[in-house]
């Protein structure tokens, strides 16, 4: 009896040696070669070489070759195919809607990047507050100390982080700022039952009151249709004057005309950013603020992170071969 065919889309660049562990008992694993879009739908069709696949093993990079899982690239999909494993937590880059329509369920990571994550905001906070970003740029351009007066540098110690959005990464945001003295409020529909009581929730009814006490407002809501641009004009005008943003979530979560005319104004005294609405371009007015912290979405590029998402994936795809579902279908699938 021949086993069901899985399909690796993308590299494994951390956790090559789970493929074996995982799948060679149970499946019959082809590593998908094409190079671009037309290749790939060349291989779909009912003679090609990726013709009745029961699932995909989907990593994040292979959106290179690919373009993104919208409608014509899951309607391409032979009727075989039941399941996706996706390597990433968000999942706005799959069409959900065509997945729902074909019986498709979809799988991401939960909780694979939460520390990397975590951490990334940490030092986007630290680096803003202390102006580190712009002192290494300047040392690196031969300027010691150019422009850097200790007189708009603070440290973390009795200061206010507000997380927009306590989830997993937010909760380890705040176990990780806690040693250094924050004060640590969050805004959630509705409070988070794990979070610790030193957390305070703040509901929708006093966001306002909130943000007017808060020295960095950090972003991790999910982006959704209805997220875009949640972060806008208002809000930010409630922020405390000279408090800082970070986001280490999704650039279309702000409102970055509105955050950018802050700056220009001076009601926010800097910025971290790890993600940009249209990535990979980045505004250039971002450049010309001199307390702007800016990574190229890193957040979770780690070793480690990338390991615990390659596998969990693959964890996925084993339980869907077993079981017919994962733990982690994604809610609007399940």
């Amino acid at each position: 009896m021949s086993l069901p065919r899985v399909l690796i889309l993308g590299l494994l660049k951390f956790a090559e040696d789970k493929v074996s562990e995982l799948l060679d008992d149970i499946a019959e694993v082809i590593r998908v070669d094409a190079t671009n879009r037309a290749e790939f739908f060349a291989g779909l069709q009912p003679s090609g070489k990726y013709a009745g696949a029961v699932g995909l093993y989907r990593h994040w990079d292979s959106a290179a070759v690919t373009g993104p899982f919208d409608k014509e690239l899951i309607d391409k999909l032979s009727t075989s195919v039941k399941w996706i494993a996706g390597t990433a937590v968000g999942y706005e880059m799959i069409d959900i809607a065509a997945c729902k329509e074909h019986g498709i369920l979809y799988s991401n990571t939960p909780g694979s990047v939460d520390v990397s994550t975590a951490t990334t905001a940490l030092y986007l906070i630290i680096s803003t507050m202390r102006h580190f970003s712009k002192a290494d740029r300047d040392l690196h351009a031969g300027k010691w100390k150019h422009g850097h007066k200790a007189a708009g540098l603070h440290d973390l110690e009795g200061h206010t982080l507000a997380i927009l959005g306590l989830g997993d990464i937010g909760l380890h945001l705040a176990t990780f700022v806690r040693p250094f003295g924050m004060r640590v409020v969050y805004h959630n529909r509705k409070p988070n039952p794990d979070a610790p009581e030193w957390c305070e929730y703040f509901p929708a009814e006093r966001l306002d009151e909130m943000l007017a006490l808060t020295d960095v407002l950090s972003v991790h809501i999910p982006l959704r249709t209805e997220t875009i641009g949640f972060v806008g004009e208002r809000m930010i005008r409630k922020l405390k004057k000279g408090a800082i943003i970070v986001n280490t979530a999704r650039g279309k979560i702000i409102d970055e005309d509105a955050m950018i005319r802050a700056l220009d104004d001076g009601h926010l005294a800097g910025i971290g950013l790890d993600v940009y609405p249209n990535e990979p371009e980045v505004n250039p007015r971002l450049l010309e603020f001199p307390n702007a912290a800016l990574l190229p979405h890193m957040g979770g590029d780690s070793a480690d992170a990338q390991r615990k998402l390659e596998t969990r994936a693959l964890v996925a795809a084993r339980d869907y071969l077993t079981t017919g579902t994962s733990k982690d279908v994604v809610p609007e699938l399940r």
